[in-house]
């Protein structure tokens, strides 16, 4: 049965298993949980608004930055739905907990892993209005530390003892209604890691053909809609200001820009406009990717 009204039909992951392997189907949990992720339809009938209210209000960037994109739908927490409070005018405070909308935060942006990190030390069973309260930063600020530091923590349990997500947040005593975004994360965090290797070697391969500065391997980003997404500045002269941009998923492409779109829900840009795909497969031979990139020189 579809989790939603939505015009594109999304099923539970569990029950999709189930089914499949011709097992029981199990029943989806009756009572709601912080963490569930609710559609455009869902989040307005939660507040009690018309549709055209929610998709102005979903436009907000506090509302923004917590979007989970699945299937191609937007979703959000529904915590996030339940206290999202329109900003309020200017001369007023308010916001979800933690400092007033727009006012600075206590902690350094640098020193608030280390910060949430010690917390969550102390209590694994931390929230977000915890957090928010004992460091004086906002809530959605806290909501993105907290995620971040539980789901690097999950991916260190799940790499060292090969458990799924769900095993790791229990083992590190994480209750179960506060940890969906973290174990999403830590899948994602997982799968960057193990890329590592594959895109330091294309790094050095890169960087041995001349046609990147260094060989340091790049940075890998989470895009909730992808699988992973790392990209490389090439410094040759024949190609000033070019990016080599990989996805786990799409390949290899070159770009006039770093940035990429994902996380929003929008497409693996088409070539043109800059955009050139390398037709080499999704993870080819470090060589197989410098060809590529000589044969556009």
């Amino acid at each position: 049965m579809p989790l939603g009204a939505g015009r594109t039909r999304l099923y539970d992951g569990e029950q999709v298993d189930a089914y499949l392997a011709g097992r029981p189907v199990p029943q989806l949990p009756a009572a709601d949980d912080d963490e569930d992720l609710l559609d455009r339809q869902e989040a307005a009938a939660l507040r009690g608004e018309p549709l055209s209210v929610w998709d102005r209000r979903r436009k907000d960037p506090a509302v923004r930055e917590h979007v989970v994109v699945v299937g191609g739908v937007e979703h959000w927490p529904r915590r996030i739905v339940r206290e999202y409070t329109p900003a309020p005018r200017r001369g007023t405070s308010g916001g979800a907990g933690g400092r007033p909308v727009g006012a600075g935060d206590q902690v350094p942006r640098d020193q608030l892993p280390a910060r949430v990190a010690q917390l969550l030390n102390d209590n694994p069973a931390l929230t977000a209005a915890d957090v928010a309260d004992g460091l004086g930063v906002h809530r959605n600020t806290a909501t993105a530390a907290l995620v971040q530091c539980r789901a690097e923590r999950m991916a260190d349990l799940m790499e060292q003892r090969g458990v799924t997500a769900a095993e790791a947040a229990a083992a590190l005593g994480y209750p179960a209604g506060q940890t969906r975004r973290a174990s999403v994360r830590a899948e994602a965090v997982l799968r960057g890691r193990r890329a590592r290797p594959y895109l330091a070697a294309v790094a050095k391969a890169l960087h041995a053909r001349g046609w990147r500065a260094t060989s340091t391997p790049p940075d890998v980003q989470h895009p909730e809609d992808d699988l992973c997404v790392a990209a490389l500045t090439l410094d040759a002269p024949q190609a000033p200001a070019l990016a080599l941009v990989w996805s786990e998923r799409h390949g290899w492409r070159t770009a006039t820009s770093r940035r990429h779109p994902f996380g929003r829900g929008a497409a693996w840009p088409p070539p043109g406009d800059g955009v050139r795909h390398l037709a080499v497969g999704t993870t080819p031979a470090p060589a197989d990717v410098v060809k590529a990139l000589d044969s556009t020189g």
